[in-house]
Parts: structure tokens; sequence; C-alpha cells
């Protein structure tokens, strides 16, 4: 298998309970697609964090509907306090970088622990339920360099979360942080969706969009995106 291939989640017993962090993206909506054909129970959590790019909220909705989710909960959090990011401040979005300038470095849309302020608030809703796994798209390969997507942080994490639980500490159960899409190219998860069914024209990920929604087709998301389609 090569990490264009399309993958499959090993199945579980219907009805387990586990949290899908839901964007309304491409990748998310894949690990949406893959729990829900695994047999999980999902719960998706999606969050108003500031972003200028909104819109994803309400095609996060419509994915959940679509799947349907056991629950879907979106948790507002509001990042703009901070900014630090083109997403939740007065910062250009970059537009029609190279690929070689994609690669290079972490760029301005980059959310400071974004991912590590979303997995903490899933870590929360997981315990709750009685849910031992948490399912997050984040990719290693095609991405724009965020330092949270990467598997050190994804193991690290899972590790923390486990010492910060009753039940980790407990030893009744143990959270996993399950990133089904890291090792994969664009191309090999949007055939991965393909393949489940996913309607990806219900799914944004533009992070200039106009306020209809249409993409921008020229900041880094949108190129990665086309690259992504062109490929598979």
């Amino acid at each position: 298998m090569t990490p264009n291939d399309p993958i499959t989640l090993a199945p579980v017993a219907p009805g387990t309970p586990a949290v899908v962090l839901l964007s309304g993206g491409l990748d998310s909506a894949t690990v949406l697609a893959l729990a829900t054909k695994a047999g999980y129970a999902v719960n998706a959590l999606t969050f108003r964090y500031g972003q200028r790019h909104g819109v994803e909220i309400a095609r996060a909705a419509e994915l959940a509907s679509t799947w349907k989710v056991a629950r879907h909960v979106v948790a507002d959090i509001d990042l703009r306090l901070f900014g630090g990011s083109a997403l939740t401040a007065d910062i250009d979005v970059p537009k029609d970088r190279a690929a070689e300038t994609m690669a290079e470095g972490i760029p301005v849309t980059y959310v400071p622990a974004r991912n590590t302020i979303f997995l903490s608030f899933a870590l929360a809703w997981a315990e709750t339920l009685g849910a031992n796994d948490i399912l997050i798209g984040v990719n290693a390969l095609d991405y724009s360099g965020y330092p949270d997507c990467r598997p050190e942080f994804i193991a690290a994490f899972e590790r923390m979360a486990n010492l910060a639980t009753r039940a980790g500490v407990e030893g009744t159960a143990h959270t996993r942080i399950l990133t089904p899409l890291i090792a994969l190219t664009k191309a090999g998860i949007i055939r991965t969706g393909r393949a489940l069914g996913v309607d990806y024209s219900m799914t944004v990920s533009c992070y200039d969009p106009a306020p209809d929604g249409t993409a921008c087709e020229r900041c880094d998301a949108c190129h990665l995106r086309a690259k992504g389609f062109a490929e598979a």
C-alpha cells in the first residue's frame, strides 16, 4: 500500500462511542466517513473560534446531518482574543505561493496551539461520553507545515491524555488519538473518501473564501486541494 491508496479503519463493535473533530473541510469529512463505516457512534465536534472561513461551520453541520452522527456540538472559543494568525487576525492570507515555498517553514495561517486546544476539548467530551477514541484528520504529507499536525505531537498528546483523565489514572480505559490520514497524500485522502461515498462538494478548504463560501482558489489550502483532486 502506498500513501496514494485508499484506506479503511478497523471495524469496532457497532455503536462504540467516539469523538470526531469535524471542521467541514475535506480531511475531516473523510475521517467522519471512515469512523461511521467502521461502526462508531460518532459524536462530532466543531469549533467556532473566530476563523475568517466561518462558512466551514455550516458545512460541518451539513456533513453531520448527512452522515447521521449521534450528536454534533459546535463549541465557541474566540481565538481572535490572541490573534497571531491570518485566520484569526487582520493579517493577509498568503496567495499564489509556489509548492516549494509552501514546504518551507511555518506559514502565517498557523493558529497557535489550535490542535492542542481542540484535542483538549475533545478529550473532555470523550471522558464524559465514556469514549476511548478521538479521531482527527491531521496529515503529515500534503499539509502546510503546521507543527501540531505531526505524528510526534499526536503521540505526545495521547500520552498526556492518559495522564490527565480519571480513566487513565485508574487504569480502566486507554484514550487513543486516531489519525487515519496522517500518512496519506491529499490524493490518497480523496480516493479514500470517494470509496466511502463522501460528497466533497459539501466541504470547504479555502482560508479566505468569499462571503457566499466561494473559494479564492489562490491560498495554500486551495492549491493543496486542487493538487489532490488532480492527482486522484
